[in-house]
């Protein structure tokens, strides 16, 4: 153990020879996940995979609240700027990616600390979901969203409660894009999505610590409205705008992530500013919500408060202090 500057003390870790550990810190948006993982990592020599599903799309900063160049370059970060807004990304491109990154982390005798808040992303690797058979069937994804576009996203959605009810309940009617994924698969593998981390369950690769930070839901909204008027003051629209020049159709994945979505409606015409910036709080604190739900199903994950503590310093801390009980250590 070695102290370094602020009086903070470095944490060794050493490497199981059985299974690589793995840190989690997650929670809902604007809860402060990136600071708090930069500190941890920082102190208990890490590196950062993320586990956000929009933080993968090269030249989308502002409405993803990617890192800053500052906070890049302070830890190492994975899985930042992988793809084109264009190009196909989703849950099992995820998980073999960050096999191969974990395994060269641990390779090096650091860390991993996986930081985000998507997820099916942070389950597909804690609970070494097998995604053999599950591939894409484009005919059936376009035969799906034309159902989409003539009888309403309750009607998928209700297709998914008979096939899956289990991933139906954690996913919005509205969340048109992961159902459609979830009926493709079931299409296609013949084995509901839901059951996809238990044909794995007693080949899991990795000694596992997961972290939520949470906080009054006042105050998280607060600061999610406050992220938005920040993220319109860098330059949100003129990033929307660039994007739609230069050919990135509102009906990409991409496209219809939160902040381009609504930016996008206002830059075409179809709402004014005022109602795109409205719109973006309130499908913000809504996306909270259903992450929050999401979470509070997975058990392993210990609560830190943020509201009883001062600083990104003292939240870090009471992880580094937990972490010994639920990640063991040679």
């Amino acid at each position: 153990m070695v102290a370094t500057e602020h009086g903070k003390k470095e944490v060794d870790l050493p490497l199981m020879e059985s299974k690589k550990k793995l840190l989690v810190i997650t929670g809902p948006t604007a809860s402060g996940k990136t600071s708090v993982a930069i500190e941890v990592a920082s102190r208990l020599k890490g590196e950062i995979i993320s586990a956000d599903s929009m933080l993968v799309y090269k030249g989308m900063d502002i409405g993803t609240d990617k890192p800053s160049a500052g906070e890049l370059s302070k830890i190492k970060h994975h899985m930042i700027d992988v793809v084109k807004p264009d190009e196909e990304f989703n849950a099992a491109i995820y998980k073999s990616m960050v096999e191969d990154i974990i395994n060269d982390i641990s390779s090096r005798g650091l860390l991993p600390v996986m930081a985000g808040g998507t997820g099916l992303y942070i389950k597909s690797v804690v609970d070494n979901y097998s995604f053999k058979g599950a591939g894409n069937n484009p005919g059936l994804r376009r035969s799906l969203r034309e159902e989409l576009n003539l009888k309403g996203a309750e009607y998928l959605h209700n297709q998914l409660l008979a096939a899956d009810p289990e991933t139906a309940g954690k996913l919005h009617p509205n969340d048109t894009r992961r159902i459609i994924r979830a009926l493709e698969i079931i299409n296609k593998s013949g084995i509901p999505l839901s059951g996809l981390a238990g044909r794995n369950k007693n080949t899991q690769k990795y000694n596992v610590a997961m972290f939520g930070l949470h906080q009054e839901r006042a105050v998280l909204y607060k600061k999610i409205n406050g992220r938005v008027d920040e993220m319109l003051n860098r330059g949100l629209v003129e990033e929307v705008r660039g994007l739609l020049l230069k050919g990135y159709g509102t009906g990409l994945v991409s496209m219809k992530g939160l902040g381009y979505k609504e930016v996008a409606a206002y830059l075409e015409g179809d709402i004014s500013l005022d109602e795109a910036v409205y719109l973006l709080k309130r499908n913000t604190r809504r996306f909270a919500k259903r992450q929050l739900t999401w979470f509070k199903r997975e058990h392993r994950i210990k609560w830190i408060d943020v509201g009883k503590h001062t600083d990104v310093h003292s939240i870090a801390g009471e992880i580094i202090t937990n972490i010994k009980g639920l990640l063991p250590v040679s």
